[in-house]
């Protein structure tokens, strides 16, 4: 019975590297959530403006959340684009 809640010891712990670019990625991801609320507030139909609204407050919280994250870590727009850029090299 015990077994079944030890944690597995050969769990890999994420280098500060990794943890950079789950943030950037993060911070994109929350970015196009963003524009992407935006978009459809722009076209919403008036039963919806409500909903597009709260969206909108809240990617921006996140997005607003993620940049403060980022400036903590010291991370700065080409830092930024450069780990993107190697995350996302084809071959």
């Amino acid at each position: 019975m015990f077994e079944e809640y030890q944690k597995e010891t050969n769990i890999k712990d994420k280098t500060d590297e990794d943890k950079k670019i789950e943030l950037i990625m993060s911070l994109i991801k929350a970015k196009k959530e963003l524009n992407l609320a935006t978009k459809n507030f722009e076209t919403a139909e008036e039963g919806l403006v409500d909903y597009y609204v709260y969206q909108i407050k809240a990617s921006k919280s996140k997005v607003d959340f993620l940049v403060n994250k980022a400036k903590d870590k010291g991370l700065s727009l080409n830092m930024i684009e450069e780990i993107y850029f190697k995350k996302n090299q084809v071959g």
